[in-house]
């Protein structure tokens, strides 16, 4: 910032100070978030003949996901845990061919005995698609003659399970009886856009929800990861089953939520989970995130308003002041910056990618700037939370 520049020596080196706190309070006071050591390195997998094997059924709502769907299936089948496991899949009213391709994936495999499709109706009033998909199949398993799954598996049709994963999760499971073992699935990194946009998704998440403090039972913090979530079914009965989230457009970390008032969860990075969503321009990664971006910020313009200011001076403050010409002012800014960057360098790392990037890290928060105000602006207009032809969170501004 110039010499030129509008604001007040002293204002600027306040914020410049302001913005330093707030980075060492980032680094060194938010559950180490930035190292990203919360992985399902840490889950025991689950040893055959160690104990009685649980029963787990696995429960996949796919809307038009015939593109994706018979990987995913594959993987789920050809899972190596010793336990009793099956997959339901929850057809969301397809118009694909989604089912057919489910059913084509188990037979390929000789495992269309342990595969079932069913086809859900639509959404009762306050329920979103999928988590009424999920009510589905929930239903469906409790109902079916024979012995009650102690365990429910909650994944997506776009995601492709590595053949150790399930027995991670039960074992994770069983050792420390969580209710809730979720792993954060690893995103396609491939196009330009997913990887300017990608590794910042998941920095911002594990920011938002420090997965050391989301696994540990004294703390409040609580969050889970859509694409793999491990259930305990009777801790799932006891915090009032998926009623209780039925209208949260992020189901996931509200089940997380819900599942950690009664007893201890697990959420992990991992590799060995991944999504076979590519995200191939700017334009499809902006998609995603405007459709529950407001959402995270339950809809309230001062949240919004809140985020915004906070994005800005944390991320894009730093590297703006830190050419002031007062000395102290520059200095204190470059170590936020160079502290912001930093935290940066493990998940670019993680995402094979140069540590260079770390340096646009603030271009990047600002793209999510501009996705957020996007998204609440969609709201606005009556068309929030559009998924597949569905606006899931329109229902309340459209009203006003």
């Amino acid at each position: 910032m110039g010499p030129g520049s509008p604001l007040h020596p002293m204002i600027a080196f306040s914020l410049a100070l302001f913005t330093l706190a707030i980075w060492l309070t980032l680094v060194f006071a938010r559950g180490n978030f930035w190292q990203a050591r919360e992985t399902d390195d840490l889950l025991t997998p689950f040893e055959a003949g160690a104990a009685p094997a649980p029963r787990v059924t696995a429960i996949m709502p796919a809307r038009d996901e015939a593109d994706v769907i018979a990987r995913s299936v594959t993987s789920l089948l050809g899972q190596n845990c010793g336990c009793a496991f099956d997959v339901v899949v929850v057809d969301d009213q397809s118009a694909d061919g989604t089912a057919d391709v489910a059913r084509r994936a188990a037979e390929t495999i000789g495992a269309a005995h342990r595969l079932t499709v069913l086809r859900s109706e639509d959404p009762p009033p306050g329920w979103t698609g999928k988590l009424n998909a999920m009510r589905a199949g929930l239903a469906f398993v409790e109902k079916r003659p024979g012995d009650l799954p102690d365990y429910i598996l909650f994944t997506d049709a776009d995601i492709e399970h590595a053949p150790d994963v399930l027995a991670r999760l039960v074992g994770g499971a069983e050792r420390d009886g969580l209710a809730l073992v979720s792993l954060m699935a690893q995103l396609a990194c491939v196009s330009r856009a997913e990887r300017w946009l990608v590794p910042a998704f998941i920095y911002f998440f594990d920011m938002l929800y420090p997965f050391a403090w989301v696994n540990d039972p004294k703390r409040r913090a609580a969050a889970a990861a859509g694409g793999c979530m491990l259930v305990r079914r009777a801790a799932l009965h006891r915090a009032g089953g998926l009623d209780v989230i039925r209208d949260a457009l992020i189901d996931d970390c509200a089940l997380g939520a819900a599942m950690k008032r009664v007893g201890p969860i697990f959420l992990g990075l991992t590799s060995r989970v991944r999504s076979l969503r590519p995200y191939p321009h700017f334009s499809d990664i902006r998609r995603m995130v405007v459709r529950s971006a407001y959402t995270e910020l339950r809809h309230s313009p001062l949240r919004l308003a809140g985020a915004t200011l906070g994005m800005a001076v944390t991320f894009v403050a730093p590297p703006l002041l830190a050419g002031h010409p007062d000395p102290a002012t520059g200095l204190a800014a470059l170590a936020a910056y160079a502290l912001m960057a930093l935290s940066y360098r493990p998940m670019l790392r993680r995402y094979r990618l140069r540590a260079w990037r770390a340096l646009f890290l603030p271009a990047v928060a600002l793209t999510y700037m501009v996705f957020t105000l996007e998204s609440a602006l969609a709201y606005a207009r009556g068309r929030g939370g559009a998924w597949k032809g569905r606006y899931q969170a329109a229902a309340e501004s459209a009203g006003r």
